[in-house]
């Protein structure tokens, strides 16, 4: 999931981490974000919430490691009613930033960046965890004792199909009976 980012854009200007200049060593770095967040980027997923974001920066001379640890709640709207409800996250990701000779995504977790990259700004990331970490099936928390039931429901178990007669007994040494075609076979080979 890959959010567009526009970078002129005030609100996401404090999601900016100069590195340049920094020493290979780690760096800690807080946020707080609220609906002017959502407002800003270009998504429909969400369009309102809270959360505070912890960000380490661990810098080194090859690459960047970001952990990132974001709670709080965001506004979401339920699939089943469409009444809006507020579900919390509390997200622990991390990513790691090479430096490269070009901008390149090589997998979720890891990205290439130019040697002379002078900042970095972490809002698209911050987003695209909290999108990913968010439920596929989104229901309003009254909803939600209806999913649990039906789902232990499922943990018991129903036949659907059974191979086995009705009237079978439970004794397992009773040996099924024998084709006579095949029981005149066996006495050949048997001789």
């Amino acid at each position: 999931m890959r959010t567009i980012l526009r970078s002129d854009l005030k609100e996401l200007k404090k999601y900016t981490i100069q590195i340049v200049g920094l020493e290979n060593q780690a760096y800690e770095y807080d946020m707080e974000s609220g609906d002017a967040f959502f407002e800003e980027l270009e998504q429909n997923l969400i369009r309102r919430g809270h959360f505070k974001t912890h960000v380490v920066l661990d810098k080194s001379s090859t690459m960047i490691r970001l952990d990132f640890h974001m709670q709080g709640e965001v506004e979401l709207i339920c699939d089943r009613s469409l009444d809006p409800f507020y579900e919390p996250i509390d997200v622990q990701q991390r990513l790691f930033l090479k430096f490269g000779d070009r901008n390149e995504e090589l997998t979720d977790e890891i990205e290439l960046i130019t040697w002379n990259t002078q900042e970095i700004n972490v809002a698209r990331y911050i987003f695209d965890f909290i999108g990913l970490s968010l439920p596929v099936k989104k229901l309003h928390p009254r909803f939600r004792p209806d999913e649990v039931d039906d789902e232990d429901n499922e943990e018991e178990g129903k036949l659907i199909y059974s191979s086995s007669p009705e009237d079978s007994s439970d004794d397992d040494t009773q040996e099924p009976p024998v084709d006579p075609r095949w029981e005149a076979l066996r006495k050949l080979r048997d001789n």
